[in-house]
């Protein structure tokens, strides 16, 4: 194994300093995972994370880990400068082109529980073990507000996301490019927000005429008015204790980058606004303090679904969808029929709605994981994902 040009020492890695190289991009060597480390996440950290034993392939390859940093805007703030963080992956083999795969994480609480931040996000760690093990090259987007940006979290609000990833896609062809390394193609994937993420990055990038080769979700909420209306209108016996954080955390992000003051005040109870800010703002509270049930957190007139859908929140998550355009790219959308956050139909409505426009052969396929759950989707999904990567 011969590791990849502008490697750095793994010995330095702890004081290695970031090598800047033009635009506002620079990376930073944050680590070096060995073999037998990623053969530990794929053996006994994750199926420990989610609850569910899965056989995946062994990694091959030790993988060297690098914080991004790169210049991005803000759509929804009149395109307003921000710096953004992310994570490449760099796979120590001896070939200089090698297939890339952009990850989406999913809903975390923790500032730095994303993927520039490897070693506190356990998802992250399973992509890197499964594909960077593998000589993929692996990129992943912290987004606004989470890693070390300085801004307040845009959670679930579109373009920002959109904005996030395919900016941090463009710093990480020029990060590699200093490396003297190339892709050979590019995947998209990602799991729970992540999954919305990804289709919304795969949105933009056809738009813009970027070539994606393959498309993968877990979990995803392809219409967050859809799962949001389900959470409030019919509510399920295993609908997870933790939904409440999609309600606290989507109004406080639309009501600070949509500039809509008051926004998050109305939807919640005066018992509980302070509460959920401060789960928002990432204040010290006692989480147990937060109801789990929603008719305890949200004032009585958004279970009212006429009120809902007229509503300013209601109306901003009715746009907060990822999968009505007619999708070019090749696209599989996992789903478990246990998952106690995303139902089976909102999982499927990439395909339903490429069906319902007359495609008899749709290019977005909604895959069965079987009866798991949340976490289980994500973990069964990713070595199908790798299988079908593989193939293209």
């Amino acid at each position: 194994m011969v590791a990849p040009a502008g490697a750095v020492a793994a010995d330095t890695a702890a004081n290695a300093a970031p090598v800047a190289i033009g635009g506002g991009i620079s990376y930073q060597l944050i680590g070096r995972w060995d073999v037998d480390k990623l053969n530990q996440i794929l053996t006994k950290d994750t199926p420990a994370f989610a609850g569910i034993a899965e056989t995946y392939t062994p990694a091959t390859n030790a993988v060297r880990l690098y914080r991004v940093t790169y210049p991005s805007v803000i759509p929804e703030r009149n395109s307003r400068p921000t710096v953004a963080t992310g994570l490449v992956a760099v796979p120590e083999i001896a070939a200089t082109a090698l297939p890339l795969v952009s990850y989406q994480h999913g809903t975390v609480y923790g500032k730095q529980e994303v993927p520039s931040y490897p070693d506190q996000s356990p998802e992250t760690q399973l992509m890197i073990a499964q594909f960077a093990g593998q000589g993929y090259l692996l990129i992943g987007a912290d987004y606004f507000g989470m890693g070390a940006s300085t801004e307040q979290e845009g959670y679930m609000v579109k373009a920002s996301h959109q904005q996030a990833t395919t900016d941090m896609l463009t710093a990480s062809r020029a990060v590699l490019a200093d490396m003297k390394l190339s892709d050979t193609g590019l995947y998209l994937a990602g799991w729970s927000q992540g999954g919305f993420v990804t289709m919304a990055m795969l949105e933009k990038l056809e738009r813009d005429g970027v070539p994606v080769k393959a498309t993968a979700t877990a979990s995803a909420p392809l219409d967050v008015f859809a799962a949001l209306n389900g959470f409030l209108n019919f509510p399920r016996q295993n609908d997870a204790v933790w939904v409440n954080s999609l309600f606290i955390l989507s109004s406080f992000s639309f009501e600070t980058y949509y500039g809509i003051p008051g926004l998050a005040r109305s939807l919640f109870t005066d018992d509980t606004y302070e509460l959920a800010k401060k789960a928002y703002l990432r204040e010290p509270f006692d989480p147990a303090a937060i109801p789990t049930d929603l008719k305890k957190l949200i004032r009585p007139e958004y279970f009212d679904a006429q009120f809902f859908a007229a509503s300013a929140y209601g109306r901003l998550i009715a746009e907060t969808q990822a999968y009505r355009w007619v999708i070019r790219t090749p696209v599989r959308n996992y789903y478990g029929e246990a998952d106690e956050a995303i139902t089976v139909g909102v999982a499927k409505m990439a395909e339903t709605w490429q069906r319902a426009m007359g495609a008899g052969n749709p290019m977005a396929e909604a895959v069965s994981t079987g009866p798991t759950s949340h976490r289980g989707t994500f973990a069964r999904a990713v070595p199908q994902w790798k299988v079908w990567f593989d193939g293209k």
